[in-house]
C-alpha cells in the first residue's frame, strides 16, 4: 500500500509539473541559467575549446505576429557569464562577461516545442590573453537556433556559433570561431 501512495504521489508531481505550461507571452519575463561548450572551427584560431556558464533575464516585447510558419514573438534579453573558461594551446583563459544585446525570434507554435533564432554580442574579461598574443578584453558576438521545451520549467537546446575577438584594439586582432552546444533550464514568467 505505501509503494502504492508513493507511486501516486509521484505521478500526481509528475502530472502537476507537466500541467502548468508556461509559454512566452507579451509582457511576460524569461528567467534561464544555461551552460555551453565547443570547439574551434576554421576561420580563426585553431586547437581552442571554450565552456561558459550564465543566465539571462529576457523581456517578451511582442505578441505572436507574423505570416504563417513564420509567426513568432520578439525577445530582448541580457546574459550575466560569470563563467567562461578558454583551453588554448598556450594555457587555460578563465574569465566572465556580459551580454547586453540578445534578440531573439520565438517561432509561435501550438506544441509544447517552440523554436528560436537569435543573435547576440557583449565583452569578454579573461586571466589571459585570448587568443594568445593579442588582448584579454574581447568582444563576442554570436548566432544561435534553438528549441524551447514548455512546461512547468522550460528547457532549451541550441547550436551557437560564436566568434570571440578584440575588435582591433591590439595588434594582431585574431579571432576564435566555435561552435557551442548550449543546455539552459528556466521559466517563462506571465506579465506582472
Amino acid at each position: 500500500m505505501t509503494k502504492l501512495l508513493c507511486s501516486l504521489g509521484i505521478l500526481l508531481l509528475a502530472f502537476s509539473f507537466a500541467a502548468a505550461e508556461d509559454r512566452p507571452e507579451e509582457g511576460g519575463h524569461e528567467l534561464e541559467v544555461w551552460t555551453g561548450g565547443g570547439h574551434s572551427v576554421p576561420g580563426g584560431t585553431k586547437d581552442t575549446s571554450v565552456w561558459n556558464a550564465g543566465v539571462r533575464y529576457g523581456w517578451v516585447l511582442t505578441a505572436p505576429h507574423g505570416p504563417g510558419f513564420l509567426s513568432g514573438r520578439f525577445e530582448y534579453a541580457v546574459d550575466a557569464v560569470p563563467l567562461f573558461m578558454v583551453f588554448q594551446r598556450a594555457n587555460t583563459a578563465y574569465g566572465a562577461g556580459v551580454s547586453p544585446f540578445a534578440l531573439k525570434w520565438i517561432f509561435a507554435t501550438r506544441g509544447s516545442a517552440e523554436p528560436y533564432l537569435e543573435l547576440n554580442g557583449g565583452t569578454l574579461f579573461t586571466t589571459h590573453e585570448v587568443p594568445a598574443g593579442t588582448s584579454t578584453v574581447n568582444f563576442t558576438s554570436s548566432a544561435a537556433l534553438g528549441v524551447h521545451f514548455l512546461g512547468a520549467r522550460t528547457w532549451s537546446l541550441e547550436a551557437r556559433y560564436m566568434h570571440i575577438s578584440n575588435a582591433g584594439l591590439t595588434t594582431p586582432n585574431s579571432g576564435i570561431n566555435t561552435v557551442q552546444v548550449r543546455l539552459g533550464f528556466g521559466k517563462f514568467l506571465g506579465k506582472k
